[in-house]
């Protein structure tokens, strides 16, 4: 198998996601919404994988109106290994095949290094990283399965290039490892055709991000402001990420595999 030369196609065709199938996890609000509305947009079925089921449901809801694209929910947890596994098979049983798989939920706790606890650090890793490994276990097994290749995209961070404000230390850990996963992945997958890439976003004006940064302690909270100056002069917004993982889902970015696209307005400069 070869990742196909699309040199002749016409970017419209490129950027299109029509007859392909998105799972899309975090998909109820914030980034994970702007990612299910812009691949939906682009002609893909999604389905929103989520805890909080009423979000996630009314979220597919929005962007099936929004879009006319078909937009499913299931509530599970990412860590759990059999749901996952029965979510991959309802994509293909439900939308028809299992094309595009994001991986956006993940946890941000903030607690002193000296405070925390093995079940404070186990709770992070089980869900940013054993999370990810199993969604994107799943639907590679499926890809491969198929035989029609397709793509993995793990939401990374631009902490997963450096430390940040203190209180994060799993976090930072965790996005690390993320970066790793994704290069072992890409060469392990890159036979099938599966192709695996990260996109890592700074902050972004996101509901969950926002109340995040308002319990924060004030010195934290200051440190965190004084970079949210970026030098493209705004704050990011959740569509800023959802465009950049539409070009690493889309066939414009055919011809890579194996990176994280940083998505930070300059900030890791």
């Amino acid at each position: 198998m070869a990742i196909a030369d699309v040199s002749a196609k016409p970017i419209a065709e490129l950027v299109s996601l029509a007859g392909r199938v998105a799972v899309v996890t975090g998909g109820a609000q914030g980034l994970g919404h702007a990612m299910v509305n812009r691949l939906a947009e682009a002609g893909a079925a999604v389905l929103i994988i989520d805890l909080r089921a009423e979000q996630a449901a009314a979220a597919a809801a929005q962007v099936a109106s929004a879009t006319g694209s078909r937009v499913m929910s299931a509530a599970i947890d990412v860590t759990d290994e059999a749901a996952v596994s029965a979510v991959a098979d309802l994509a293909v049983a439900e939308l028809g095949s299992l094309d595009i798989w994001v991986n956006n939920a993940g946890l941000y706790p903030n607690v002193p290094l000296l405070n925390v606890t093995i079940e404070d650090w186990d709770k992070v890793m089980t869900v940013n990283l054993r999370g990810v490994f199993i969604g994107a276990r799943e639907a590679a097994r499926r890809m491969i399965d198929a035989g029609q290749g397709g793509v993995i995209v793990n939401v990374v961070s631009t902490a997963g290039f450096r430390g940040v404000a203190p209180g994060v230390t799993s976090y930072v850990t965790s996005k690390h490892g993320v970066r790793g996963m994704i290069k072992q992945m890409a060469l392990e997958l890159a036979p099938h055709d599966i192709r695996v890439l990260g996109v890592a976003p700074t902050f972004c004006t996101t509901e969950g991000n926002m109340a995040a940064l308002a319990e924060l302690p004030d010195r934290v909270r200051e440190e965190i402001a004084a970079t949210l100056s970026s030098r493209l002069g705004r704050v990011g917004v959740p569509d800023d990420i959802a465009r950049a993982v539409l070009f690493a889902a889309s066939d414009m970015s055919l011809f890579m595999t194996g990176s994280t696209l940083l998505v930070d307005a300059g900030e890791t400069i």
